[in-house]
């Protein structure tokens, strides 16, 4: 995985988690507070996905096969997708029924001291990972904002650790919310409450990440940036005139695929032809390293066909 995949954040996001998850379920089974029980599956999948993540960053770097012969780039949609879904069914529906449960069951929190003091650890743990999931996002986010940063993002680790420790943070407020209530009240439907909160927290992020991560997997093309450094570069102004249609498609965050019909002057030999063709490539991959896979067919220019090809 290449640094911009951020393994940094996800090694740091799993540290994070697999020490809260221990820690609040040793404070479940001290305090019986559902919102740490589901606080608990939270990490534990957090932490999975992760390892998720990782594993999809490992098996994209692959070289490429006769069966798959622009590689395994992809890989890393797939496994940020299935992120996406264990988050939904493992963390977000397990805590609603355990909220539901606790509500019409509510019991009263035991040793409070425990659920509030792993929380405050935990928010701190959090914390961390997500200061240093901002710090390298800010190295290749520029100018967009988050929210552009999250959508236009062709990377899918970054984002992906973003969303998951944000929803850690606002879940952590939400356990310490509920169970402060219920100590305060005496009244356990409060811990009951927190918990479906926080399920509920985590089936929206969850759906955030999966229509993000299935664009990326239906293919999305270059950015506007990068698409008009592309068509800059390919035309030289003597031998190719034009860009006539251009196509992109990610073949990964770090691959590119150029398919492009350029105009070239009608008296050029074929050799002439085929020398502007090698030399605009080279000018592409210049101009935007990431375009690896580059086909350019040469043409005559003639508006009514270029219009109809769009």
């Amino acid at each position: 995985m290449s640094a911009s995949g951020g393994t940094k954040a996800i090694v740091a996001a799993l540290a994070a988690n697999l020490a809260i998850a221990v820690a609040k379920f040793v404070a479940f089974l001290f305090s019986g507070s559902s919102s740490m029980l589901a606080e608990s599956v939270h990490s534990v999948a957090d932490s999975g996905n992760q390892g998720l993540l990782l594993l999809g960053g490992k098996k994209a770097q692959r070289e490429a096969t006769p069966q798959h012969p622009f590689g395994y780039g992809r890989e890393r949609y797939i496994y940020a997708f299935l992120v996406s879904i264990v988050l939904f069914t493992v963390g977000g529906m397990f805590a609603i029924y355990e909220g539901y449960e606790k509500i019409h069951d509510p019991h009263e929190i035991k040793a409070w001291y425990w659920p509030v003091g792993v929380l405050v650890f935990a928010i701190v743990a959090e914390g961390f990972s997500f200061r240093t999931a901002i710090k390298e996002s800010n190295e290749t986010r520029g100018a967009l904002s988050w929210s552009q940063f999250i959508k236009r993002a062709k990377a899918p680790e970054l984002p992906v650790v973003l969303l998951e420790d944000l929803g850690a943070l606002v879940g952590l407020v939400l356990a310490l919310g509920g169970v402060g209530l219920a100590l305060l009240t005496g009244n356990g439907v409060w811990d009951g409450i927190g918990t479906l909160c926080i399920g509920v927290l985590l089936i929206v992020i969850a759906v955030v990440l999966a229509l993000e991560t299935k664009s990326l997997l239906l293919g999305e093309a270059a950015g506007t940036e990068e698409v008009e450094k592309i068509k800059a570069a390919v035309v030289d102004g003597d031998t190719v005139t034009r860009v006539i249609h251009m196509r992109t498609l990610h073949l990964g965050p770090e691959e590119l695929l150029v398919a492009a019909k350029i105009a070239v002057q009608g008296d050029d030999t074929a050799t002439e032809v085929a020398n502007a063709i090698n030399a605009a490539e080279a000018r592409i991959r210049e101009a935007v390293p990431i375009a690896r896979v580059i086909y350019l067919e040469p043409d005559i220019y003639r508006h009514d066909a270029a219009k109809a090809e769009g």
